[in-house]
């Protein structure tokens, strides 16, 4: 029992240090990598190449199929692209299952030892990161070896050999077991790394290593399907895509296990080796074998998951959250302010149409306006649920700012959509259905304000975007003048009345609530201006005057 629990504290601390290396090196170089990524489609040759290089530093080819996928997903890259880029991916991961199976345990002190000094001197910063990367690395190493040291006592046992066994002869299970073991490591590398590592110490049979090897493969495909599996079509092509290329490889490679064994394996040092450089000669055929065949994939794969129509305006999903991006948090943030935009983006269309039923009365608009606050909360409820993934404790001082930002901007956003929804509804009610006009002095009103809002709005997203102190300061001044305004606009008001006007004695609530309604919008907008303005230090302590004493 103690052997094996040994063995199961060695493959958990593998994973682990396998899912900090991946977490490091996106952190640090994320946007960089995607930015790689992006630039390389001129071929699918060059595509295949920089999938390589990405996955060789993360090592994970399930990043680098996210990363990819969220391309296709924006309409940065074509199908067959990405799917070019995934034949590279596995390249890569496969190379840096060659390379740990040397023996480097002799560098496992020295990158735990600085990383730590590194992570803890200095976590918010990029060597803090990097330090997160080279303490990843020293635990791999030191799983590596713990591995070796495990495996031996467990041969001995009568269990271990019944179960290893029953595996042997059948390929099929042996691919089944290999797949089941990626999907719950979250990484092919780390089971083959295991595998390589096992039967160096003759634990496992040299053929059924291989036979999950090609499980671990295709482990690996279900894996970036299981986790696509809720995103849009054009993410989930790529996945199921890549999935198909590995799956006609395990068939294609499968049989031949024996000749392996029979002409490769004797020219190899060890049995060890013999496991990674079968998983490199594998994820090789069938990356160089099927990359031109991508354009054909691409077509059966469109075909079974064919795209889903145009969705009109009040059903758009959000745009820019990209899953991939999570691990890359300072990326992720910028994600989630471009959709923030997008949902400010819909409150202006609200915002315009409200001006149109106010002049014309279109009842139909007005409804289709309603509808669109219920995309306004969506996207707020998207963008909330997708920064509470983003890892707080990577993000340094200014980004958790940014963070704080966001939310309150969406906040608002969508505090504005229930107003406007709210009024919308009054209108109908007070003004529409009852066939009542403002005056015409009213209207000119409502015409000011309704400008000037709109004109703050648009400031407002100005701001939040580039957070200039200057627009800031410019878009507090607009609410005192907002402020005045309203205050000069309920005055008129009461002497029309007081006039006898008979049109404003109709509209006279309607008309009151509108413009206290446009009051409120205009504070949310401008409340985006005092996280700049206190940042930059251009904001006085405290609005109230000093108090008077008496003599």
């Amino acid at each position: 029992m103690k052997h094996l629990l040994n063995l199961l504290a060695a493959v958990a601390l593998l994973v682990w240090g396998t899912n900090l290396v991946r977490t490091g090196v996106l952190r640090v170089f994320g946007a960089n990598l995607r930015t790689m990524l992006a630039r390389s489609m001129g071929n699918r040759f060059t595509a295949a190449l920089s999938g390589m290089g990405v996955t060789a530093l993360v090592q994970s080819s399930t990043a680098t199929s996210l990363m990819t996928s969220s391309f296709v997903g924006q309409g940065l890259i074509t199908l067959p692209a990405a799917l070019a880029v995934m034949r590279g991916a596995d390249v890569g991961t496969a190379l840096m299952s060659v390379l740990f199976s040397f023996d480097l345990s002799w560098l496992s002190p020295l990158f735990i030892f600085v990383g730590v000094v590194l992570f803890i001197s200095r976590q918010a910063s990029t060597a803090g990161r990097v330090g997160r990367v080279l303490i990843g690395l020293g635990l791999m190493l030191l799983a590596l070896e713990m591995v070796v040291q495990a495996s031996g006592p467990m041969l001995a046992s009568p269990i271990i050999k019944a179960m290893l066994g029953s595996l042997n002869s059948d390929i099929v299970l042996e691919i089944f077991m290999g797949a089941l073991l990626a999907v719950l490591a979250y990484s092919s590398l780390a089971i083959v790394l295991l595998l390589a590592a096992m039967a160096a110490s003759q634990v496992v049979p040299l053929d059924v290593a291989l036979g999950l090897v090609l499980g671990a493969n295709l482990g690996s495909g279900l894996l970036a399907v299981f986790t696509t599996a809720k995103s849009a079509i054009e993410v989930r092509q790529v996945t199921v895509g890549n999935l198909a290329f590995k799956l006609l490889g395990v068939l294609l490679v499968a049989p031949f296990i024996g000749l392996w064994l029979t002409y490769v394996q004797p020219q190899l040092p060890g049995r060890g080796q013999g496991v990674v450089l079968f998983h490199l000669g594998f994820n090789v055929i069938i990356s160089v074998g099927f990359i031109g065949f991508t354009h054909w994939v691409a077509d059966w794969v469109a075909r079974l998951l064919p795209r889903e129509k145009a969705q009109s305006a009040a059903g758009r999903r959000p745009h820019h959250l990209d899953p991939s991006a999570l691990a890359t948090p300072s990326l992720a943030i910028s994600c989630a302010a471009r959709e923030a935009l997008h949902q400010a983006d819909v409150v202006e269309s609200m915002m315009i149409g409200l001006h149109t039923v106010i002049r014309t009365d279109d009842l139909k608009l007005a409804q289709d306006l309603r509808k669109l606050d219920d995309e306004v909360d969506g996207l707020y409820s998207a963008i909330k649920y997708y920064l509470t993934k983003i890892s707080r404790e990577a993000l340094d001082e200014r980004e958790g700012r940014r963070w704080a930002d966001i939310i309150s901007f969406t906040i608002n956003m969508e505090q504005i959509g229930d107003i406007i929804e709210r009024v919308l509804i009054d209108i109908e009610d007070k003004k529409i259905k009852k066939g009542r006009h403002f005056s015409e002095a009213g209207m000119e009103e409502i015409n000011e304000l309704h400008a000037r809002l709109l004109d703050n709005l648009r400031l407002a997203m100005s701001v939040f975007l580039n957070g200039n102190v200057r627009d800031a300061q410019k878009l507090l001044e607009e609410k005192a003048r907002f402020r005045d305004l309203e205050r000069a606009y309920s005055a008129t008001h009461l002497v029309r009345l007081s006039d006898n006007t008979v049109q404003s004695i109709e509209t006279s609530s309607l008309h009151i609530d509108l413009i206290s309604e446009l009051k409120r919008i205009n504070s949310l907008l401008c409340s985006v201006a005092y996280p700049i303005l206190e940042s930059a230090g251009a904001l006085a302590p405290s609005r109230l005057r000093a108090a008077v004493t008496p003599d």
